[in-house]
C-alpha cells in the first residue's frame, strides 16, 4: 500500500506492475534528457549575441529537427505498444473473479464455485486498533491465490466505477450493461490495497479493494 510521503510508485507485486514501472522510468529518462537538451539551447540564445541579418532560411536544421523528436517518439511508441498487448494477454487462467459496483460498495463473485458471492463494505476506522488502515479496509477480502492467472470480470449496477489496484498495476473501467475483463497475476503473499477511482459519485472514494494473496495450498 502507499505509505505517508511516499512520491514513488509503490513497490509491484505482478510482473505486469514490473513491465509499467521499467516503462515508466524508459520514458521519464527521455524526458530529462530532452528537457536538459533544450534548456541548455534556450539558455544559449538568451546569453550570447549571435545574430545573422542575412539569414531567410535553414531547410537542413528543420530536417533534423523534424527527424530527431521523430526518432525520439518511436523510441517510447514501441515499448507503449509492447506493454499495451501485455497487459491485454489472458493465458489459460485457473480462476475467475466477477467484480459488480455498485453505490457504493464492490461485491464479488466466483464463477468457478457454486454460489460464492459476497459484499465488500469499506469498515469504520477505529483509532485503538492499529492494523485498521482508514478508508481501505474491508469486511470482506477478496481471497486470491499467488502465481497463477486469475481472470477478472467487472461490470456495474448503476454508474461508472473503475477497479483499480496500484501495486498489481490493475485499472478497468466497470460500465453498467458491459462486462471488462482483464487479468492478474500477483507474486507474492500479502494484502493489497486499491480503491474506485472514477468520479462516479460524491462517495466514490468509500469503495475500497482489499486483496489477500495466499498459497494455492491454503
Amino acid at each position: 500500500m502507499a505509505t505517508w510521503s511516499n512520491f514513488n510508485l509503490q513497490n509491484s507485486a505482478s510482473p505486469l506492475m514490473e513491465q509499467i514501472i521499467f516503462f515508466h522510468d524508459h520514458t521519464l529518462i527521455i524526458l530529462i534528457m530532452i528537457t536538459i537538451l533544450v534548456g541548455y539551447l534556450m539558455i544559449n540564445l538568451f546569453f550570447n549575441k549571435y545574430i545573422n541579418r542575412f539569414l531567410l532560411d535553414g531547410q537542413m536544421i528543420e530536417l533534423i529537427w523534424t527527424i530527431i523528436p521523430t526518432i525520439t517518439l518511436i523510441f517510447i511508441a514501441l515499448p507503449s505498444l509492447r506493454l499495451l498487448y501485455l497487459l491485454d494477454e489472458l493465458n489459460n487462467p485457473l480462476i475467475t473473479l466477477k467484480s459488480i459496483g455498485h453505490q457504493w460498495y464492490w461485491s464479488y463473485e466466483y464463477s468457478d464455485f457454486n454460489d460464492v458471492s459476497f459484499d465488500s463494505y469499506m469498515i469504520n476506522y477505529n483509532k485503538s486498533d492499529i492494523n485498521n488502515f482508514r478508508l481501505l479496509d474491508v469486511d470482506n477480502r477478496i481471497i486470491l491465490p499467488m502465481n497463477n492467472q486469475i481472470r477478472i470480470m467487472v461490470t456495474a449496477t448503476d454508474v461508472i466505477h473503475s477497479w483499480t489496484i496500484p501495486s498489481l498495476g490493475v485499472k478497468i473501467d466497470a460500465n453498467p450493461g458491459r462486462l471488462n475483463q482483464t487479468n492478474l497475476f500477483i507474486n507474492r503473499p500479502g494484502i493489497f490495497f486499491g480503491q474506485c477511482s472514477e468520479i462516479c459519485g460524491a462517495n466514490h472514494s468509500f469503495m475500497p479493494i482489499m486483496i489477500e494473496s495466499i498459497s494455492i495450498k491454503n
